[in-house]
């Protein structure tokens, strides 16, 4: 017989979830300051070598280049990055259980919260 799935496996989970991206968030961190302090990490010179204009795909781009060389400040950034997206995915993993439970009122609530979640994260638009 299987059991049903109840608000308590839905807390649980979700109180998982959100540990297991802090966990991970900090590994990562951690990993990237040990690199980053092995590479003999140096303060710019200059700041306004560091201004990289409006554009996104830019700012992408230098990190994910950043990221496969293995650079100390890159993983540092993408553990900042999975420390920001947990709260989104425990709103993505809440939808999933409230769709199992049938409670379609949470439903309606969580894909307003992920949407103007998704909005600003998208868009950088913060109020």
């Amino acid at each position: 017989m299987r059991k049903n799935f109840t608000d308590v496996d839905l807390n649980r989970s979700v109180g998982n979830l959100l540990r297991l991206g802090v966990i991970l968030s900090v590994i990562t961190s951690l990993i990237g300051f040990i690199k980053l302090f092995t590479e003999g990490f140096k303060m710019p010179e200059k700041y306004t070598s560091l201004d990289m204009g409006s554009s996104s795909e830019k700012v992408w781009g230098m990190f994910w280049s950043s990221l496969c060389k293995g650079e100390g400040m890159a993983i540092i950034q993408l553990g900042i990055l999975l420390l920001i997206f947990t709260p989104l995915v425990r709103i993505i993993f809440a939808l999933i259980g409230y769709l199992k439970e049938k409670d379609y009122v949470y439903v309606v609530i969580s894909s307003i919260v992920l949407a103007i979640m998704a909005v600003s994260f998208f868009t950088g638009y913060a109020h």
